[in-house]
């Protein structure tokens, strides 16, 4: 893992949510947590996905262009057997990929609202 400049740190918010576009994940949000106080990252990504199998293939895609695309690997993953929370971190980044109802019953969005939310829509 290659610890993430300002731009590199950009450039995988991007790979990201491209990844998460790919797959179909809904509600995406970047979450800028950078001028917010104690913030554990730079960037929240949040979206989710409708099945766990999708859950699954969208932490895959995720995991597979940033490092083919980047040569950035997440040095920690949590929840990908289970796939109602699935956690990528990349130290700056921060990824949170959820099934639809553990997205509503954690709102982790709202637990950040001072971050500078960016929505995304799919790639049409």
């Amino acid at each position: 893992m290659k610890k993430n400049t300002t731009s590199s740190t950009e450039q995988l918010v991007e790979e990201i949510v491209n990844s998460i576009q790919d797959v179909k994940g809904e509600k995406i949000k970047s979450l800028d947590l950078r001028k917010v106080p104690n913030a554990v990252a730079d960037f929240f990504i949040v979206c989710h996905g409708n099945s766990h199998t999708q859950v699954q293939a969208i932490a895959r895609r995720i995991d597979d262009n940033a490092e083919k695309n980047l040569g950035e690997t997440p040095w920690h993953k949590e929840g990908i057997q289970n796939a109602e929370w699935v956690l990528l971190d990349y130290s700056d980044v921060v990824v949170h990929i959820f099934y639809r109802e553990a997205r509503e019953f954690y709102a982790i969005e709202d637990l950040w609202a001072d971050a500078i939310t960016t929505e995304f829509a799919y790639n049409v």
